[in-house]
Order: C-alpha cells, then structure tokens, then sequence
C-alpha cells in the first residue's frame, strides 16, 4: 500500500509540496448514481418537477462543484481546471439518474477530487430539486472510474 502523503513525520495533516513534481496533463472520471421510486423518476423525466430542468440545473451544479473543490476539502491544491463536462442520464432500471464527470488539467497534480466533487454535487442537486416528492432517494457508487496523467500513470476502475 503507499504511502499517505497528507501527513508529516510527526503525523500532523499538511498539504503536499507538488511544487517538484512535472507539468502535466491529467484527466480523471468519476461516476455515481441517484436512486428514486418509479414516480419521481417519471416526474423528472417528464420534466414536471416545481422547481424546474432538474438535470440541467444538477449539471451545472455539477460543474461548479469541480471549480470549488479545494474549497471543500482542505488539503486540496487549487488548479487551473482546464475542462468540466458532467453527464446525467436517466436509468429506469434504476430508477434514478447515472452521473459521470470527467476534469481535465495541465498541472502537478491530479484532478481525481474535482470529478468525486462534481458527481457528489449534481447528485446532491438531483436530491434538493425533487425531494418535496421523494425524501427516501439514495445517492451511491461515487467512485474514480478513470485517472490518468502524472507519475503514477494511468488506472482504470474494472
């Protein structure tokens, strides 16, 4: 297992000096799902939800959450996110919404953090817009499916 590099030697928390490390491309994909009851997956893919265009509006949550994520998660460098894109796609053998974010940069370190945000935040958004009608969603699976670019080289979820 490697090493966790988020500590020092005293074992306090610290930010990581990437400073040495290569200027490079990056890319990471993350996904997860919303879970719902027959009903309030027909209300939104009939597009009949009060509060409006539910996937619209969780995409672009989505994508906002990618850009703020070092200031969520306190260890988190700041990058200059070069790309956001967050795919939501109805399932009804969910029945619910599948969500894939993909975020792309050219630094020193990788943007796995800033996909698991986005997913994280568009599925909280699907939950807010329609949770005057279905309380008991479940939101799950979020995960890295694809991290790629840096010295640890590729990975790919099976």
């Amino acid at each position: 297992m490697a090493e966790l590099t988020h500590f020092d030697a005293k074992g306090d928390a610290h930010m990581v000096d990437v400073s040495d490390k290569a200027v490079t491309s990056r890319i990471a994909t993350a996904a997860g799902w919303v879970r719902m009851a027959d009903e309030t997956f027909a209300i939104i893919s009939e597009g009949r939800a009060k509060k409006g265009d539910v996937l619209g509006v969780a995409r672009l949550a989505g994508i906002m959450g990618a850009k703020k994520t070092p200031d969520l998660i306190p260890l988190c460098h700041p990058l200059p996110v070069t790309k956001v894109s967050v795919d939501l796609t109805l399932d009804p053998d969910l029945p619910g919404v599948q969500i894939e974010a993909t975020v792309k940069t050219t630094g020193q370190t990788g943007v796995e953090m800033e996909a698991l945000t986005a997913v994280s935040t568009a599925a909280l958004t699907v939950y807010d817009m329609i949770k005057a009608v279905d309380k008991g969603m479940e939101i799950g699976g979020i995960r890295v499916t694809l991290k790629d670019g840096g010295k640890s080289g590729r990975f790919e979820a099976s």
